[in-house]
């Protein structure tokens, strides 16, 4: 009896990482857009010469722990669907969409905020180009749309634990 009830709640290892790590990735970045840029924001970091250096330097280290993250969530659900085959499309889905958002933050959104904002601390008296608005609008549309495919990923492979 006790043998059928181990091997009844007993996980995968596959699921038990991918599990911690969307959930360490999803906290993380709900603190550094919620909790650190604003208050980093409202401390006056947009005044200083130097704030772009800075947003790179906290962003390209996080993208890359995001880069990891997602390829470690990708590699789960990719052996988790080869062993259950109910658990398919959909959520490589949402694992290949997490790993896209993490690239286009990692290789295209994070250098070109970068090079904008070193380019606006040259003439620190204008006001920020309406082109930084825009990616930082598409940044913070991708980070949404991130943390629903994590959430909704997330919530599936919980319940079936």
């Amino acid at each position: 009896m006790n043998a059928i009830s181990n091997l009844e709640f007993k996980r995968s290892n596959w699921q038990t990482a991918m599990i911690l790590t969307l959930g360490f990735w999803l906290s993380a970045s709900l603190v550094l857009d919620w909790v650190i840029m604003p208050s980093l924001y409202f401390a006056g970091m947009m005044n200083e010469a130097n704030f772009s250096t800075a947003g790179y330097v906290i962003f390209g280290n996080f993208n890359r722990l995001e880069l990891l993250s997602a390829a470690v969530v990708l590699t789960a659900v990719l052996a988790i669907s080869k062993t259950k085959s109910h658990w398919g499309l959909g959520s490589i889905v949402l694992s290949g969409l997490l790993l896209t958002v993490a690239l286009l933050d990692t290789y295209f959104l994070t250098p070109q905020m970068c090079a904008l904002g070193t380019n606006f601390s040259l003439l620190a008296s204008n006001p920020l180009p309406a082109t930084m608005n825009l990616l930082h609008s598409g940044y913070f549309l991708l980070e949404a749309l991130k943390v629903l495919a994590g959430g909704i990923l997330l919530n599936w492979y919980w319940r079936e634990a």
